[in-house]
């Protein structure tokens, strides 16, 4: 753990309180550098050979890494004072914004999970003849090429690259592993006149490494952006069409794809006796990278890009977001809450935003007035790995709002479902959305803003997403026993039609979380509204149509035991008096058998009122029992067999 914080004041242009930041990190934090990078720079070697030490610049990254190399070193952790607090035009005092960062920074790091993507540079290029050959010129000294063509008119005479001719008419994969389905496939044969090719086929399989797409029409991909190893351009846009050609020229070698989402599939509702229940990550995954997998849904790793909308939305917890972790995201909002309150800050706000956010955030501080003192900006790699749970935790620990700032890439639709049920746990205007792109207009909506005030006793609770959403509710909404929430929250109560209702308990054999029980005694429904997904499935399954949901968030401990939402009066075996099935269905079965003509026998219409075993040997004991074969056969001995030989 980092002992130091090595601190500048980037010449002279923001205050620092060192005593300040000495009491409340409890580093040893010494008399701040005006110009580290340069002529200062024998004091970061210092501090780097000495070890255990955060550098406090993030704009001269590079230098101190290079430093690091140089003098064979860990490189230090990296803290931006200057950018997301000292630059401010805001004249409070920035003690306890600056401990917050700093206590978030010595939070311990995550090592990212990876898996090795090898490509060895076999690249297909789709497009028109007179944009792809010119490309394909520019990259067969990087690329293995092979250019798509769909007229065989536009053949080239040259054996520098591979032509061929054909459609694609679908698609698969990612980057390193493409799979290719073409039709009207025609491949050169070397010999004779000209441009000699084969005759046209369908279904030609093949594969590659990158995907250069120039044709201009509809991308082969959903979200084309976020494929990796797939390059799309516009044909007529000369500049677009030479950054596609720079960027594949790189992507040869050993690369490293992030493993973004952890998966549980015990845990996933998605289906079960093929009746479909929770369809949240499919509706949601903008690359296509979920599929439904039987019981449960499986994620290609190489397609998915990390968006994060499938972990805020996910009922059950099966799928998690895991670079970083949920638990570290909350922790960090944990951490910054209550290092700025311990450091004598009242009411914080806290801004989260992808990288594009962290730039704006940046291009402020420098060229305009930059964030207030009281606002902490909280920089997470998507947007929409950020959900209601994370929100209100937030608000449970201390922040008096939250404010989201969406990057071009998040999805906005399944980020303000998130910010909908946040609100609705959290209170109105406490979890809100600054949807620019303009940093003055950023920093001018955060310093003309009144956050609400904040909860008065600050809670930091622990476990999964749903576990600290229902503890930092209890603590938002002290006087509260039930909160109504929007339509499919993933909280809520099971409504049964108990006049509809036979208490087959089809629906608690394939409840996926066990939120609906049965009593093994008696004919009951028994419902724990903790554990209820409201993933739909017991609705999908119910014969009867009994089923509806009450979307809600019951804050009281009833929530967390097991009720008995129907029952009925067991039926007692007419032979033994064992109680067994449900005695007003019993009484209606019979009532609807008396006029079958296979039920006109009293002793055939008593079989319906015995248990199991009684019916069994009822049935048995009859005389016109199924079961019952013919007069068993004498056993034959030796003398039966010598006297039949004697007699022929």
């Amino acid at each position: 753990m980092p002992k130091s914080l090595i601190t500048c004041d980037c010449m002279g242009s923001m205050q620092l309180d060192i005593d300040g930041l000495r009491q409340s990190t409890g580093l040893e934090v010494s008399k701040p550098c005006s110009t580290l990078c340069t002529t200062q720079i024998d004091k970061a070697a210092a501090a780097l050979e000495a070890g255990d030490t955060i550098i406090c610049c993030t704009q001269e990254a590079r230098v101190f890494e290079a430093l690091a190399a140089e003098l064979g070193q860990p490189e230090a952790p990296l803290l931006d004072l200057r950018d997301r607090a000292g630059w401010s035009a805001d004249t409070a005092s920035k003690l306890p914004k600056m401990s917050a960062l700093a206590a978030e920074a010595l939070l311990p790091a995550v090592p990212a999970k990876t898996r090795d993507v090898i490509s060895e540079g076999l690249c297909l290029i789709t497009g028109p003849a007179d944009v792809t050959l010119p490309v394909a010129e520019q990259l067969k000294g990087f690329l293995s090429v092979t250019v798509l063509l769909n007229s065989a008119e536009d053949v080239p005479d040259t054996c520098e690259f591979d032509v061929v001719v054909g459609n694609i008419r679908k698609a698969n994969g990612a980057f390193g592993q493409f799979d290719l389905t073409i039709d009207a496939l025609q491949l050169p044969q070397p010999g004779g006149r000209g441009a000699n090719l084969s005759d046209p086929r369908d279904g030609g399989q093949t594969q590659c490494d990158i995907l250069l797409d120039l044709t201009g029409g509809t991308p082969l991909f959903p979200a084309p952006e976020k494929r990796e190893g797939y390059l799309r351009a516009d044909p007529a846009h000369a500049p677009s069409v030479s950054a596609s050609v720079l960027a594949a020229s790189h992507m040869v070698g050993t690369f490293e794809k992030p493993l973004y989402v952890k998966a549980e599939p015990l845990l996933c509702a998605h289906s079960r006796a093929e009746q479909t229940g929770c369809s949240n990550c499919l509706d949601l995954c903008p690359t296509g990278a979920i599929s439904p997998a039987g019981d449960h849904v499986s994620i290609d790793p190489m397609v998915c890009a990390g968006c994060g909308a499938c972990s805020a939305a996910c009922p059950s917890g099966a799928i998690t977001y895991d670079a970083p972790p949920v638990d570290l995201t909350m922790r960090r909002v944990q951490t910054l809450a209550k290092a700025y309150l311990d450091a004598g800050g009242t009411a914080p706000r806290l801004m989260v935003s992808d990288a594009h956010g962290a730039e704006m955030v940046r291009l402020s501080a420098r060229h305009g007035g930059g964030l207030p003192a009281d606002l902490i900006p909280m920089e997470v790699p998507a947007l929409n790995l950020f959900g209601h749970a994370e929100a209100v935790a937030a608000l449970a620990a201390g922040f008096a709002s939250v404010t989201l700032v969406p990057s071009p890439a998040t999805d906005r639709d399944a980020l303000q479902v998130q910010i909908a049920l946040a609100e609705a746990i959290g209170g109105t205007d406490s979890v809100t959305l600054l949807d620019t792109t303009d940093p003055d207009a950023m920093s001018d909506a955060f310093y003309s803003a009144v956050a609400p005030v904040p909860v008065a006793t600050p809670v930091r609770p622990m476990g999964t997403r749903r576990q600290i959403t229902r503890q930092a509710a209890r603590a938002l909404n002290p006087d509260t026993e039930t909160l109504p929430l929007p339509a499919n929250a993933p909280y809520g109560a099971v409504v049964v039609n108990t006049d509809d209702c036979t208490l087959c308990l089809s629906c608690v054999s394939l409840c996926p979380s066990g939120a609906l029980g049965d009593n093994p005694d008696l004919p009951q429904l028994r419902f724990q509204e903790d554990a209820c997904l409201q993933c739909g499935l017991c609705s999908h399954v119910c014969p009867e149509n009994a089923i509806s949901y009450l979307p809600q968030l019951d804050l009281t401990d009833a929530a967390l035991t097991q009720k008995v939402i129907n029952e009925e009066e067991p039926f007692a075996c007419i032979e033994c008096g064992s109680l067994f099935g449900v005695k007003s269905t019993i009484e209606k079965i019979t009532e609807k058998l008396e006029a079958h003509s296979m039920f006109q026998r009293p002793e055939a219409l008593k079989m319906i009122q015995m248990c199991d075993n009684c019916r069994v040997n009822a049935q048995f004991q009859a005389t016109d029992n199924p079961f019952q074969g013919g007069e068993r056969p004498k056993p034959r001995m030796t003398e039966d067999y010598l006297s039949k030989r004697r007699d022929h």
